[in-house]
């Protein structure tokens, strides 16, 4: 089914253009493509791949990450909207579609991002790889981060985590009195590949580290750079500088705020808040929460810069680590209205985007 959805839910801050949702021909599993502004440029958003209730849960999934992303590429200065594709897998199916029937599966994804006409391009997302973007890249030219060998921008991981230090500088700068990095305390909240990359930064300037992840093989490099291993729940609330989540979002709570010990969160981890008022609650605290829109827009500034602007590596380079400069600006314009980052972000957004 293709369907053009009017939704004045809360889960999104405008209509999206355009939805459509179809049962692939191949693989029998439910596709979603919420293509939620084109207003800058053409979409962007990862491809997201895992099993939900109903295929309505990935909808609301679809509908909340592009939203998220169209903010994403405004406060990152490209000439983007976003968008998101999500494959709401059968759990009853899923390690099918998962296994032997995958190449099915990215064929009918190829299929429905191509439909579009080049106004929604995909990437890697939970669930996906750049490898798989080759196969997606197949059925059509709207598949980014593809691995270098392939001739695309390749992981993502590495540009993330550029950005996420650019935005730790900018905290430290405008929050932290310049205190340099081995004077702070940093409590690392996820060692996949994005926050070990951060957590070798901060190891390496001699930061003070706690490092927690669900997964217990990854003690491996928080042992390497002497930080004291914890729970993820215990890592949150932390009595230090930074608290930097790099792993799931929604951690952020009326219930966690008040436990907070940190003077500001900053991390690569999407929609860390529950709702958009919890960040009133941290500001009442005086905790700096850094938006996560702009904190974590390093792999998609790499990947449209190298992809589709043909830019050198250096220029690619400059353009990540802008995303301090762009936080900083954020950070210092909230501090003169006395207003959370998160509505200053906000603002900047509607005013990109015309309203």
């Amino acid at each position: 089914m293709t369907l053009n959805l009017d939704t004045g839910s809360a889960v999104v801050a405008r209509t999206p253009e355009a939805v459509r949702i179809e049962r692939g021909a191949r693989s029998g599993q439910m596709i979603i493509v919420c293509v939620d502004s084109t207003r800058l440029g053409p979409a962007l958003g990862g491809c997201r791949i895992k099993a939900y209730p109903t295929w309505r849960d990935g909808l609301t999934d679809a509908l909340r990450l592009s939203s998220a992303m169209t903010e994403k590429a405004a406060l990152a200065g490209l000439a983007h909207g976003g968008g998101k594709t999500v494959v709401a897998l059968d759990p009853a199916t899923a390690a099918e579609a998962t296994g032997p029937r995958r190449a099915d599966l990215l064929a009918d994804i190829a299929d429905l991002v191509g439909s579009f006409d080049g106004r929604y391009s995909t990437g890697p997302d939970i669930g996906s790889t750049p490898q798989d973007m080759i196969a997606i890249g197949r059925g059509t030219t709207r598949a980014l981060c593809r691995p270098e060998s392939a001739g695309g921008s390749g992981d993502s991981s590495g540009p993330t985590a550029a950005g996420v230090i650019a935005s730790i500088e900018a905290v430290r700068h405008h929050v932290l009195g310049d205190r340099p990095l081995g004077s702070l305390s940093f409590s690392l909240l996820g060692l996949g590949h994005v926050g070990t990359l951060v957590g070798e930064h901060l190891a390496a300037a001699g930061a003070r580290l706690v490092a927690a992840d669900v997964d217990p093989s990854r003690r491996a490099p928080a042992a390497r750079w002497g930080a004291t291993w914890s729970e993820p729940g215990d890592a949150l609330v932390a009595d230090v500088d930074v608290v930097v989540p790099a792993a799931v979002g929604g951690l952020l709570t009326p219930e966690t705020v008040p436990r907070l010990r940190c003077r500001a969160v900053v991390g690569p981890a999407n929609n860390q808040l529950d709702v958009d008022s919890t960040a009133d609650l941290l500001h009442d605290r005086g905790i700096c929460w850094a938006p996560d829109t702009v904190v974590s827009a390093g792999g998609v500034v790499s990947a449209v810069a190298r992809e589709l602007d043909g830019a050198t590596p250096e220029e690619t380079d400059f353009r990540v680590r802008d995303i301090g400069r762009r936080l900083g600006e954020v950070l210092a314009a909230a501090a003169e209205r006395g207003t959370p980052p998160l509505h200053e972000a906000r603002r900047r957004a509607r005013d990109l985007l015309g309203g």
